[in-house]
């Protein structure tokens, strides 16, 4: 990414960016960095709450509605089966328009969303037009793509781990904001104004769109490139790890959609106490995705996710127990570590991603700024793939819920398909990135060294 460009007029635009330089970086790179991942954590922030709001709107929807548990799950999927396919154009978008400018565009377009919600929540809307609101809400899932990929932009390899995991964090702990805004309007007004909830949201997003225009950059060296989408979609290690990040962050916003619903499907809890429990999860998982990249930044990536997949599979077998019994205690701790662990998990998997392409340009004799050029430029736009279908885990996740209560009126089913995928995922995990070395011989200074895929 290191070089000059034509200059662009108009916008804050940096023409030349080189963060694994270390004098640039110390100087003024990582000073610029963190501002813009600051101002970019808010915007997607925001986002994750529009995306995430018909996980609490189903909460508003009482017997008035005329809507059943089959048909709420509905809405849900549909919310986020939308925001995991906007995710590749807003990948794309970002080398088109720069980060900056996107941002900005982004934010605005959560108004969409938020205001016909306001419009249409209330009794005797056509549970079509419900439909169609939640779908427009996927605008906001597709903010995490164009973050993602402009951050990463930003940082040198040795701090993407932390830099990634932040970003997306605090990204994710939209959900449990949304849900504790929720469990506060239900608590106080009760669970028929959800439009004091709606309302809360249009000013927010008004200041995220005005920091962003102020505060944050546009990288000119960034440029829109057909032909690294078309190499990193041909690439095997883009679909591999897309399955391995539907089993981490599939899992987390699919159960942040769903553990509402559930709780008051399946243990009959009332909005409020649902409410008062929605929250917990989303939030411990949000917390920890910066620890799950500082994690792999220090130990490797393949590493803490294999271990993220084996814990997440006792974590489904003891939800399994509690659901059977129908142990109310037992299920929350089970459901709440398998948010932590998706937490952790989504770090490292994210981190996983640019190791992996900047160590296959090693293995092909690139070395230094190139093997880290290239890097940066496949993983980009790998990204937008990787978390796209990683999302419509959570869409999965979402409709297996919603066939298993149709068909007996409990999850159990789904737990156990659930328990399934996450043991594919460890023998994904283990024979691809662990299991075998794929050394290759790299010249380096005249001297052969190696460089293998394990070390991601």
């Amino acid at each position: 990414m290191t070089g000059t460009t034509a200059p662009r007029r108009g916008g804050r635009w940096i023409e030349q960016w080189d963060p694994e330089d270390e004098v640039f970086w110390k100087e003024t790179g990582e000073r610029t960095a963190r501002r813009n991942l600051l101002y970019s954590v808010l915007s997607e922030h925001i986002g994750f709450s529009i995306w995430s709001l018909w996980s609490v709107m189903v909460l508003f929807m009482g017997p008035a509605y005329g809507i059943d548990p089959a048909g709420k799950f509905f809405l849900i999927a549909t919310a986020t089966c939308v925001g995991a396919l906007v995710r590749v154009p807003y990948t794309f978008a970002v080398a088109r328009y720069g980060g900056r400018n996107w941002t900005v565009v982004s934010a605005l377009l959560l108004l969409a969303p938020t205001v016909a919600a306001l419009l249409v929540m209330e009794p005797g809307t056509s549970y079509a037009t419900f439909v169609a609101v939640a779908a427009l809400t996927g605008v906001g899932g597709g903010n995490f793509a164009s973050s993602m990929t402009n951050i990463n932009a930003f940082f040198p390899l040795r701090k993407k781990g932390w830099a990634l995991g932040l970003n997306a964090g605090g990204g994710n702990i939209g959900v449990p904001v949304v849900q504790l805004a929720a469990l506060l309007v239900i608590g106080t007004a009760g669970a028929g104004h959800p439009r004091l909830l709606l309302a809360a949201y249009l000013p927010l997003i008004v200041a995220a769109a005005a920091l962003a225009l102020v505060r944050m950059d546009n990288l000119a060296p960034v440029r829109a490139d057909a032909g690294a989408v078309r190499e990193a979609a041909r690439d095997a290690h883009t679909w591999i790890m897309a399955f391995l990040y539907i089993g981490t962050f599939g899992s987390f916003i699919g159960y942040s959609f769903a553990f509402g619903l559930v709780l008051q499907t399946q243990f009959g809890r009332t909005p409020l106490q649902a409410a008062s429990l929605t929250f917990v999860g989303p939030l411990l998982g949000s917390l920890v995705r910066p620890v799950g990249g500082a994690l792999a930044d220090r130990f490797g990536g393949a590493r803490i996710t294999l271990a993220c997949f084996v814990a997440m599979a006792a974590a489904t077998g003891v939800v399994v127990l509690a659901s059977v019994r129908e142990s109310l205690p037992v299920f929350l701790v089970g459901f709440v570590a398998l948010f932590v662990l998706s937490g952790i998990g989504n770090g490292s998997t994210y981190k996983m991603i640019p190791g992996i392409f900047q160590a296959k340009a090693l293995a092909r004799g690139m070395s230094g700024e190139d093997a880290a050029a290239s890097g940066r430029r496949l993983s980009g736009a790998s990204m937008g793939l990787i978390g796209a279908v990683g999302a419509l885990g959570g869409l999965g996740i979402n409709l297996v819920f919603r066939q298993a209560f149709t068909d007996s009126g409990s999850g159990t089913a789904a737990f156990v398909t659930f328990l399934g995928f996450y043991a594919a995922c460890c023998a994904v995990t283990w024979s691809v990135y662990l299991r075998r070395p794929a050394p290759a011989t790299v010249p380096a200074a005249g001297t052969p060294a190696k460089a293998q895929l394990t070390s991601v």
